[in-house]
């Protein structure tokens, strides 16, 4: 899922045409639930109605009897980032690979979820096997997301910023992985190299403040440190 803030409502209508069609589609409440997430995190509105809907079409596909591993996976992002509750959303990522131990979708999202939980081994466990299984998939940026979470959380800030940067490459639509590259360099001393960063950052997410860092559902000991970095380089709370 690599959708940009603009496509997600352009989406977010077709699949509610769907759900008109078959309201108990799993698939379409799953993507439905990635496009409100998207909206209430990078909109700079943090829209209750967003974040509601959200949460209830994610709990909607989980719900189901679905089989359809990569939707669980967009599900349970979405409830990690939503509802922060890292237990439901970590067992529909079980759930997914005991349908398919070799889905690519809810590895990069496990790990993700796993990194801002604080397992960081395990979240490392997940990202690489990820990769190693689909080293060019679209959604590759989440494994780098979950490393470089869990080398902030280890304070190895260089190869946090490093993990960051590819993380941008390999989803450049995305200014939040830029500015959270620049906060790893400020943490590690790097001022002059995070600033022009944090600039081109900011040109995708205008909107971006310390607020965005807790909205996603960081565990209080990581965002606590990315959140001295963006103060360091004079975010907005």
């Amino acid at each position: 899922m690599t959708l940009s803030y603009a496509d997600a409502s352009v989406a977010a209508e077709l699949l509610e045409s769907a759900l008109k069609l078959d309201p108990g589609y799993p698939a379409a409440h799953a993507y439905l639930a990635f496009c409100h997430q998207l909206r209430f995190v990078h909109d700079g509105r943090f829209d209750e109605v967003d974040k509601l809907s959200g949460i209830r079409h994610a709990r909607a596909a989980i719900a189901s009897d679905v089989d359809d591993a990569t939707a669980l996976a967009v599900a349970a992002i979405t409830v990690a980032h939503l509802e922060n509750n890292f237990d439901a959303s970590l067992d529909a990522i079980e759930r997914a690979l005991s349908h398919n131990a070799s889905c690519a979708a809810a590895l990069f999202f496990g790990g993700e979820i796993l990194a801002w939980k604080g397992e960081s081994a395990a979240a490392m466990a997940y990202a690489q096997r990820a990769l190693r299984l689909s080293p060019f998939d679209p959604l590759a940026y989440a494994a780098y997301i979950a490393m470089a979470t869990a080398a902030i959380h280890e304070d190895r800030y260089d190869d946090a910023a490093a993990l960051f940067g590819k993380a941008a490459q390999a989803n450049p639509g995305h200014g939040m992985f830029l500015l959270a590259q620049a906060s790893s360099l400020a943490l590690a001393g790097r001022l002059d190299e995070a600033r022009p960063i944090w600039a081109e950052g900011l040109k995708l997410e205008p909107e971006f403040r310390v607020r965005t860092l807790l909205e996603v559902g960081l565990i209080p000991s990581i965002f606590n440190k990315l959140a001295r970095g963006h103060r360091m380089l004079g975010v907005r709370e």
